[in-house]
């Protein structure tokens, strides 16, 4: 089996500080770029799982880099460039503490919250009598707080995101507009490749009085897709909908009795299904760019490639 690149401990020119989050390791250069090193770690119920999925952090670097720059006509973004398969280097920001959903359908844990009884969705009101997949009349933005690593993101509403000073009120309104434009967006670039954008988040930042869409945009780790092909009839019929996202990995957690809770144990990962996470990762990526998935070569190491390519490209950066 391929090899995964799991934890990293680089030392770039001119790195003020390191961030580790649950799949990413961020470093800082001169306080000024990010190299964003997109790991092959796991996360599912805020947790992350005990191995590895080999080319899973390329094919997330390589689908958000795809769409930041197909809507960096709406609003900037911070990447510069994609110096390696699994990294990308930008402009450091100041990150907005609140990360933005859409959601173009009822599903996911919005109907596992709707199918309990709630109605109301980060102060949306939801009508009665809707069922699951089933479409909203209008793209929702439910915002999240943004968790720290090993904590869960936290519904929230624009009117308490203002009230408490998260984010400004002319700031909050921005990120909405950009958020509905980008999905947008999204949604007519998958309906070219015969799918549904059905739900995504994204996350803004500001430096300079700019703000920037930052992180990633549009994977299957941030999104969640469903095949447009065979959707009315499944929906029509109550039938589960064939989907592109990690969905499946979180639904094999919960079949093996894991969602995250204290006390309960992430099932076993056996090699074979590692393997078929990968294999499902890259259909993801070809499914949604369009084009096949070119695995990245490892000959001198993937952190030997991965440090190669970065000073590099840092060079002629600084």
């Amino acid at each position: 089996m391929a090899k995964a690149l799991v934890t990293t401990d680089f030392t770039f020119p001119a790195q003020t500080s390191v961030y580790k989050g649950k799949v990413r390791d961020v470093y800082t250069i001169n306080n000024e770029y990010m190299v964003m090193v997109v790991s092959d770690r796991i996360s599912a119920f805020d947790v992350v799982l005990p191995k590895g999925i080999p080319f899973k952090g390329q094919v997330l670097n390589q689908i958000a880099a795809k769409f930041l720059d197909a809507t960096s006509d709406i609003v900037p973004n911070w990447k510069i460039a994609t110096p390696d398969p699994m990294v990308t280097v930008g402009i450091r920001c100041e990150t907005f503490p609140v990360e933005m959903i859409v959601r173009g359908y009822l599903c996911g844990s919005a109907w596992r919250d709707y199918k309990a009884g709630n109605r109301i969705l980060c102060g949306i009101e939801l009508p009665e009598g809707m069922v699951e997949n089933q479409k909203f009349a209008e793209p929702l933005v439910t915002p999240t707080t943004k968790a720290e690593l090993g904590e869960h993101d936290a519904n929230i509403s624009r009117e308490e995101i203002i009230a408490q000073g998260l984010v400004s009120k002319e700031d909050y309104e921005q990120l909405e507009k950009f958020a509905i434009a980008i999905f947008k967006r999204g949604s007519e670039i998958a309906a070219q490749r015969g799918l549904i954008l059905v739900d995504t988040k994204y996350e803004f930042g500001k430096k300079d009085g700019q703000i920037y869409l930052i992180d990633e945009v549009h994977t299957p780790d941030s999104s969640r897709y469903f095949y447009a092909d065979g959707y009315q009839e499944r929906f029509e019929k109550g039938e589960p909908q064939k989907q592109l996202s990690k969905e499946f990995v979180r639904e094999w957690l919960m079949e093996n009795g894991f969602m995250g809770k204290a006390g309960q144990q992430v099932p076993e990962m056996t090699d074979e299904f590692v393997a078929s996470v990968s294999e499902r990762y890259i259909e993801l990526y070809e499914n949604i760019v369009g084009e096949p998935f070119v695995k990245g070569t490892d000959e001198d190491g993937l952190e030997g490639r991965i440090e190669g390519n970065v000073n590099n490209f840092l060079k002629r950066l600084i």
